[in-house]
């Protein structure tokens, strides 16, 4: 597989280069050189879970890693089913947090570890990474345990849920957490700062588990061919995906999905207060502004840092602006979602909320609505609690947790800081 930085094109890598570094120079992401596309997506959408990803990250990574070696790392991945689940009579819901963290970054997060554990030939690695949320519990888990792999996570204290904290706080071991007293794109400067540091990067064998890392964006891609594969026949050539958005890697998967032929008539960027990307696609001006807390928090995030992929499949022309729109929903807009949607009998969670919320306000008709629950409502009990009136039974991962010691050091939103802990390991 052949890889290039998007801001300095002369930097090609392969895909273990890609993904045992993480990052390019001058904080370049990586990108595919070519993408694969199938033709006969049929036969494709046929193929069970683990069967059909092992032929979409095949023919992504070519023979860096030998297909029956793939397929095992794949079954290991993904080892938890994403069911589609209708509704309204014209929505239905792809559920990503059948996995062990009850999110969606399960997926990244595990081939991540997988890919790691094929290609680092034992050496010391040493995984820094952001989260808002979820990225953390998944890459914790994920990596929990492995012998010469060390992982620090940061995250804005105070702005996360409890029981998603409690689930990648407590774990110990080789598993280092930072409570950053600032926000998330404080945690997600202070992660790129890093790796722009060459000799701290060699001496602690940096790398970045975050959705700038290639192998996790791939695994994604994954479950769009799985969402689509549920989907009746008849009605995926007017399939509309919403996609609740903050770092804008889930997006960009389903982007990358299409370019490589899975049907999808069009996406929209479903966003919180947070709407540095909606104002872009109003505006044509890129304004990030200073983050607010809201009862979403995963996309509590104002510089997302995966939307120059999206806007290289445009320059490549494999995408069109005309195919993604946008929105965006206030905490109270988010809450009325909920509501809507458990007076249909289904439960979500405000991510999942505003996805709905975009989707019921821009179907037309004759098309078929999809959009992506990235978490378990029980990871967010206190306002889906309390916005539905209802009782939420907590699911064995976060019962497990929920009165553990949460191990967290926390430091102010000073670089100095998390080196210190990075040369300490």
């Amino acid at each position: 597989m052949k890889l290039y930085n998007i801001k300095e094109n002369d930097q090609k890598v392969n895909f273990e280069e890609a993904v045992r570094t993480g990052l390019g120079r001058n904080q370049g992401l990586f990108f595919p050189a070519d993408l694969p596309r199938f033709e006969d997506i049929d036969a494709l959408l046929e193929m069970d879970l683990t069967t059909r990803s092992t032929e979409i990250l095949s023919a992504l990574i070519g023979d860096e890693i030998p297909k029956a070696r793939l397929a095992e790392m794949v079954t290991a991945a993904f080892d938890f089913e994403a069911p589609v689940k209708p509704v309204t009579e014209n929505i239905s819901a792809l559920e990503l947090f059948h996995g062990p963290t009850l999110a969606f970054k399960d997926f990244g997060g595990r081939f991540m570890a997988q890919c790691l554990k094929q290609l680092s030939d034992g050496e010391k690695i040493t995984i820094l990474t952001a989260t808002s949320g979820d990225t953390g519990a998944a890459v914790a888990h994920a990596f929990a345990g492995i012998d010469n792999i060390n992982v620090v996570v940061m995250y804005p204290k105070g702005k996360i849920s409890h029981l998603q904290e409690q689930l990648f706080c407590t774990l110990g071991g080789n598993i280092h957490t930072l409570a950053v007293e600032g926000t998330f794109d404080d945690c997600q400067a202070m992660v790129k700062h890093a790796f722009d540091q060459a000799e701290l990067r060699k001496t602690v064998g940096l790398n970045s588990a975050n959705s700038i890392n290639i192998s996790r964006l791939m695994a994604q891609i994954c479950y769009y061919f799985e969402a689509v594969a549920q989907v009746p026949k008849d009605k995926r050539d007017e399939l509309v995906i919403s996609v609740p958005s903050g770092n804008f890697g889930n997006l960009t998967a389903g982007v990358l999905a299409r370019a490589m032929g899975l049907p999808i008539k069009r996406f929209i960027a479903a966003t919180n207060a947070n709407d540095t990307v909606p104002r872009y696609l109003e505006t044509g001006e890129w304004s990030p502004k200073a983050t607010i807390p809201t009862i979403s928090n995963a996309m509590d995030v104002s510089a997302p840092n995966n939307w120059p992929r999206i806007e290289e499949l445009v320059r490549r022309n494999e995408f069109s602006w005309d195919d993604l729109s946008s929105d965006r929903a206030t905490d109270e807009e988010t809450a009325q979602m909920l509501k809507a949607m458990h007076a249909h009998g289904y439960v979500c969670e405000p991510h999942g909320a505003i996805a709905f919320g975009a989707l019921e306000k821009s179907l037309q008709e004759g098309e078929h609505g999809l959009f992506l629950c990235t978490a378990h409502p029980a990871k967010f009990i206190e306002s889906v609690e309390g916005i539905l009136e209802i009782k939420l039974d907590l699911p064995k991962a976060l019962a497990d947790v929920a009165e553990k010691e949460n191990l967290s050091d926390t430091i102010p939103a000073e670089f100095s800081h998390v080196e210190a802990k990075l040369r300490s390991l």
